[in-house]
């Protein structure tokens, strides 16, 4: 078994070794049942961290805690060194940490670019009855589209994109607050096969020539392989490994509780 190491620096050309989040002994219980427990690790600045799991592990649960959308039961949750753990779920998001689901949350008739001009003006403190009129955020707003592969849809619906398109626009919203941390839960849910590659890329571009840092929840192993400098297994709640892509998926202990199961 991969026994998870929070604290050893990584090896020469990756992530500086800065931690930008930390999570100690983190845990959360509900109904008497217990979803999450006792998860520690750290996130060095820069870092792509991804995260597998059969269904149920708790992988959701934890970004969740994490982004402050569901408090923690136990442990503690340090973004710069500072505990967010009583936080609440905007403060973190002003602290730099952005946060995609799995379920699309896009309003069907709004346009593309009016979906970016809302979320720069909610980023920014504006009020919500004078989001239409911010011209000034209009370069702005061009310019995540433009990131992002949507610049020639602008002007469409929601309800007009494919899945490949509305989950760009998600991150497009997510962007366009200039997060630090970003949190990508299955990303490539609902995506065709021929948009995976991409927004495959457009994750790439994000995390490598952006220098972002990245956590992701994907089940497609073949993308994650692609992309991720350390990944984290998710079992019963538990981490159960943390280590390389390849150290990870050759644990014996890995293949049995979720690679032998079937991607």
């Amino acid at each position: 078994m991969t026994v998870p190491d929070t604290t050893a620096p990584l090896a020469a050309g990756a992530p500086g070794t800065a931690p930008v989040l930390r999570l100690t002994g983190l845990g959360w219980g509900v109904g008497g049942a217990t979803i999450v427990e006792d998860v520690s690790l750290s996130v060095r600045e820069g870092e792509f961290l991804a995260f597998i799991g059969p269904n149920g592990a708790g992988k959701t649960s934890l970004f969740n805690l994490i982004s402050g959308l569901t408090a923690a039961t136990a442990g503690t949750i340090e973004l710069d060194g500072t505990d967010m753990t009583a936080s609440p779920a905007h403060a973190r998001a002003r602290r730099g940490i952005g946060r995609t689901f799995q379920t699309s949350s896009l309003w069907p008739a709004m346009s593309v670019a009016d979906h970016v001009r809302l979320a720069a003006q909610a980023a920014r403190g504006g009020s919500y009855r004078l989001w239409r009129r911010a011209s000034r955020y209009t370069a702005e707003v061009d310019g995540v589209l433009e990131r992002t592969g949507l610049g020639h849809r602008a002007r469409a619906t929601a309800a007009e994109l494919s899945h490949g398109e509305k989950r760009k626009l998600e991150l497009a919203v997510l962007l366009v607050g200039e997060p630090r941390l970003m949190l990508l839960d299955e990303p490539m849910a609902g995506v065709s096969a021929e948009e995976v590659p991409a927004l495959t890329e457009l994750i790439r571009t994000l995390h490598r020539d952006e220098g972002r840092t990245v956590l992701m929840v994907e089940h497609h192993m073949d993308v994650l392989l692609g992309l991720a400098d350390r990944l984290a297994v998710m079992h019963h709640g538990r981490l159960l490994a943390l280590d390389t892509p390849g150290a990870v998926t050759a644990d014996p202990t890995v293949q049995q509780a979720y690679l032998g199961e079937g991607l």
